[in-house]
């Protein structure tokens, strides 16, 4: 009897031994790393340099900066402002001659979506809310299909536009603080204020009406 309670009581030992050991080793694997990555990982002022590509190659354009803001690499809160510019030359057929100029302001958030978020390219989904208010000009000069005479007319309107942008992009570290990257942007309409003249033909920001796929092509200092 005394070897069987000797004997039980060294299993009961051993069993209670095991079972604190399993706690201990299901602990350290429930325990995670600790976050080292702090909350402000830096900010990037970039240039898009597709719009001013797009202002030297045709009728409108745009002047575009933008300031990111990187929250422990995975939301980047984003502020663009820019400066749209067109002027349609007169057109042959119709003789209407129209322009706009004015700035515009983009505020929304990305988010990176990369599976390692430290490393030095980031894959960003995100989205924009968008303001541009502007003066737009159109004038003409018809002729008279009956007594072939000309009469001129002009009409400046004021307007404002509200639209939305859901992007793709990316964004990759080249060297020390310098990054380049590139956007794919689906543009929609939300409100706006065209006046009497009807459609407007291009929006400072949002492009020619009508065109609600554009992008960016941006190169920026990131600190």
């Amino acid at each position: 009897m005394r070897i069987l309670r000797y004997i039980a009581a060294i299993i009961i030992v051993n069993c209670n031994l095991s079972i604190v050991n399993n706690a201990c080793a299901q602990k350290r694997i429930v325990e995670q790393p600790k976050d080292t990555v702090p909350l402000l990982c830096g900010v990037q002022v970039s240039y898009n340099l597709a719009g001013t590509v797009m202002k030297m190659a045709s009728d409108y354009g745009e002047y575009e900066g933008a300031v990111r803001v990187s929250l422990k690499n995975k939301f980047f809160p984003t502020f663009e402002m820019g400066y749209g510019m067109s002027e349609h030359d007169r057109d042959e057929i119709t003789t209407i001659h129209a322009k706009s100029s004015a700035p515009y302001f983009r505020l929304g958030c990305d988010y990176n979506i990369a599976k390692n978020k430290q490393d030095i390219y980031r894959i960003l989904l995100g989205v924009r809310y968008a303001f541009s208010k502007f003066d737009f000009e159109v004038d003409a000069e018809p002729t008279d299909p009956v007594w072939g005479n000309k009469t001129s007319y002009s009409i400046k309107e004021n307007c404002n536009y509200h639209w939305t942008e859901v992007l793709f992009g990316v964004d990759a570290k080249i060297w020390g603080p310098l990054h380049l990257g590139w956007s794919i942007r689906y543009k929609l309409k939300l409100s706006s204020k065209e006046g009497s003249s009807g459609d407007l033909w291009y929006i400072p920001g949002f492009g020619k009406q009508g065109n609600s796929v554009g992008g960016t092509f941006n190169i920026g200092l990131e600190l």
